[in-house]
């Protein structure tokens, strides 16, 4: 490996620092005595190469790479390829992970697609966990498409710092919310590094593309604040739900039939309450479904959802199962 090589796409000192802390900041595992790896999800755009640059800068030896390909357009491979080529002279180990999409919400299926492959990989690999390069450019689009559609608190928090892969024990995190996607660009740049263009990003079928048209002509928006408004709601979030966990514990208790819960909180809270209750019960239900519930049940009003029946009684609210419908025998004539 030519040091010549390395030395161009080493980040400067200070940038290397700054993601440092952040990275630490969200994944505070890193500085284990075990140094463990982490994973890094690149998919050969501006976003993640710089990721991918500013982690092999900052944990030289302690990540691993992998992208996906989702087979949607032809270019697809190719990028795989030349990301796997940059690794390659970074000394990153590198795995590509093809996956195959069922017809549908092609945007939500190529995400849900993505996360189970790279949980199998950083499993396969013993991984603590993968970083992906959410920033605070994409944290601001969430949070204002998600106004626009009537979110609710968990919805306006957008994209969280940490969490999990799907059902993995493999942990989820974002250390670039605090940066701006001009940043990243200009650090691959620099590099003189060739990054993907997806076209999708400016096809108009997607709201995220039409809305960051719109933004890019507006500005007077601050959207690293944004971002961090966002942040705060994702603070409010938690908060929210502590209080929900302990309404829970001292509201609901099970009986014979299903579940009785006499609500003391707020509305915010009850509401997740609820939500938990239908989960444990039947299956998770939308967010609208439980608010629809919620005013039946403060209406005095008996309601259904999925296969639950739900009553108020004396200072509560009931929740069983609906009973099963025999099918009617035909009488004989």
């Amino acid at each position: 490996m030519a040091s010549s090589a390395v030395d161009r796409l080493s980040v400067p000192a200070e940038l290397s620092a700054r993601f440092g802390e952040a990275l630490r900041a969200v994944w505070p595992e890193c500085d284990a005595e075990l140094a463990p790896m982490l994973g890094i999800a690149v998919s050969g755009g501006p976003d993640s190469t710089a990721l991918l640059l500013l982690a092999a800068s900052t944990l030289p030896g302690r990540i691993a790479a992998a992208t996906v390909d989702h087979g949607l357009r032809p270019e697809n491979a190719q990028e795989a390829a030349d990301m796997a080529a940059l690794c390659a002279v970074l000394g990153v180990a590198h795995a590509t992970l093809p996956v195959t999409l069922e017809p549908g919400n092609v945007q939500g299926a190529a995400r849900q697609a993505r996360y189970a492959a790279l949980g199998a990989w950083a499993q396969a690999e013993g991984l603590a966990a993968v970083a992906t390069a959410h920033h605070a450019d994409d944290q601001a689009e969430t949070l204002i498409m998600r106004l626009n559609r009537a979110s609710g608190v968990a919805g306006l928090a957008g994209v969280r710092a940490r969490g999990r892969l799907l059902d993995t024990p493999i942990g989820l995190v974002r250390p670039l919310l605090g940066w701006r996607r001009a940043e990243l660009t200009a650090i691959v740049a620099k590099a003189g590094v060739s990054a993907a263009d997806d076209p999708s990003n400016a096809d108009d079928r997607f709201d995220r593309a039409r809305l960051r048209k719109v933004l890019a002509g507006a500005d007077w928006l601050d959207m690293a604040a944004i971002a961090q408004s966002a942040a705060h709601i994702a603070d409010a979030d938690a908060a929210l739900n502590w209080s929900a966990d302990m309404e829970y514990n001292a509201r609901v208790k099970r009986d014979p039939f299903g579940m009785t819960y006499r609500p003391m909180a707020p509305k915010a809270i009850a509401l997740r309450v609820i939500a938990r209750i239908v989960a444990e019960l039947d299956a998770p239900a939308r967010g609208s479904a439980i608010a629809r519930l919620f005013d039946a049940l403060v209406a005095g009003e008996p309601a259904s959802i999925g296969n639950l029946v739900v009553r108020p009684n004396a200072g509560g609210w009931s929740f069983a199962k609906a009973p099963v419908r025999k099918a009617m025998r035909g009488k004989s004539r």
